[in-house]
């Protein structure tokens, strides 16, 4: 599967799950809009707020995770899994923020780019490994 095959497929899967280290070590998880509109090419971006634990978890280690996993095919196929490493990157920049604000963000932040405290995750996949029950590999980034 090349990387635009993979986009494809996840431009159908509404959301993802970013994974990041913890103070403590251990591994946490939450679920983050996928913006299906924009062709992926090894880079995720994702809002939060500045004081959310997944910010500040990137920003002490900037070692992520993401996983998508898309609904079954035709005629009962198997789902679509999709394995994402990165690095983890949290932007500031507003004129950042409209180049990938669509308006279904309003509703989790009120005052658009403008929000208070409103930071981009960005994540560049440096391992992408996908399977979808009759094969499985990696995707060259």
């Amino acid at each position: 599967m090349s990387l635009a095959d993979l986009s494809k497929q996840m431009a159908k899967i509404d959301y993802a799950m970013l994974m990041t280290r913890t103070a403590g070590g251990e591994i946490a998880g939450r679920p983050m809009s996928n913006n299906g509109e924009v062709e992926y090419e090894g880079d995720s971006y994702f809002f939060a707020l500045d004081s959310t634990h997944s910010v500040q978890e990137i920003a002490a280690d900037p070692k992520v995770a993401l996983t998508f996993t898309g609904s079954k095919g035709l005629l009962g196929a198997p789902p679509l899994f999709i394995s994402v490493e990165g690095r983890g990157e949290l932007i500031r920049d507003k004129a950042a923020f409209a180049e990938h604000w669509t308006k279904d963000l309003d509703r989790w932040f009120e005052g658009g780019i403008d929000a208070p405290g409103l930071v981009m995750i960005k994540v560049h996949a440096t391992r992408i490994h996908y399977w979808n029950g009759e094969d499985e590999g990696e995707v060259p980034v």
